[in-house]
């Protein structure tokens, strides 16, 4: 492999930034083509208590608040992440504040990008599998947001240290694993494992997978094992990650629509 110098890590960030693009493209023509994908629009409601004076007691209400334009969201977590690829790798204040930043072991844009983007995704995830109260899809996407900024002050705490201190570390993967318990309790439910659509076990394996994955790179940037002394190769390693993580979740989650039990 080539030495990772700045200049060609800008280019990755740009070709990277193509890749998304063109996958959220085709999936925003899908979206807005394709019947079954127009359809699926879950209704994200509201439960409040409200006083029946015939019981007389208080009642659970249900309101319908919206309809989630669910396939032009999946293609939005792909653009969401071209956009922050092509900020950070056209030569601009953000290319330089990158470059400085990785200098010094963060990437402040990779964290605000993945707080977003990977948030924005979850609770597609969540809404498929059956969580559409609009509490519980706020609180899951703001959990899941906090994982991500945990990792950008994990990076921010450990400049110049020679000893790491890893409970941002600790604190973001206990704050990762709280939105993923709601989902598979809804995913799974009383269900018996044959009754369970594939696209649950697909994107939930497939998750577990790159959940791992993620903060394994970290762990071998902060051990400075082998090539991750050079956290250059670190970041190269989150942005490959990032592209197939984000590329087989998107893709699962529309066909998880496209499927006759979806």
């Amino acid at each position: 492999m080539k030495e990772i110098t700045y200049p060609r890590l800008r280019r990755f960030n740009l070709l990277m930034g193509l890749l998304h693009f063109i996958q959220g493209s085709m999936m925003l023509y899908l979206s807005l083509t394709w019947d079954k994908i127009q359809a699926f629009k879950p209704r994200v409601v509201s439960n409040f208590f409200e006083f029946d004076i015939t019981i007389p007691g208080l009642v659970n209400v249900q309101e319908e608040m919206f309809l989630l334009p669910f396939g032009i969201l999946v293609s939005a977590f792909l653009l969401l992440s071209a956009l922050a690829h092509f900020i950070i790798s056209i030569p601009n204040a953000a290319n330089r504040i990158y470059n400085r930043d990785l200098a010094k072991g963060i990437n402040q844009f990779r964290w605000y990008e993945y707080a977003l983007s990977s948030s924005l995704m979850i609770i597609l995830i969540a809404a498929l599998f059956g969580v559409t109260d609009i509490g519980a899809l706020i609180v899951i996407f703001v959990v899941n947001a906090s994982m991500n900024l945990f990792g950008l002050l994990m990076e921010k705490i450990n400049v110049g240290k020679e000893k790491t201190d890893w409970s941002p570390f600790v604190f973001g993967s206990i704050a990762g694993i709280a939105p993923w318990v709601v989902i598979v309790l809804y995913g799974f439910g009383n269900a018996s494992p044959a009754e369970v659509p594939w696209f649950v076990y697909a994107i939930v394996g497939t998750y577990f997978v790159f959940f791992n994955l993620f903060p394994i790179n970290m762990i071998l940037q902060y051990l400075k094992k082998g090539k991750w002394a050079n956290y250059l190769y670190g970041e190269r390693g989150y942005i490959i990650l990032s592209l197939v993580a984000k590329s087989v979740l998107a893709w699962l989650v529309l066909f998880g629509v496209m499927s006759p039990t979806g």
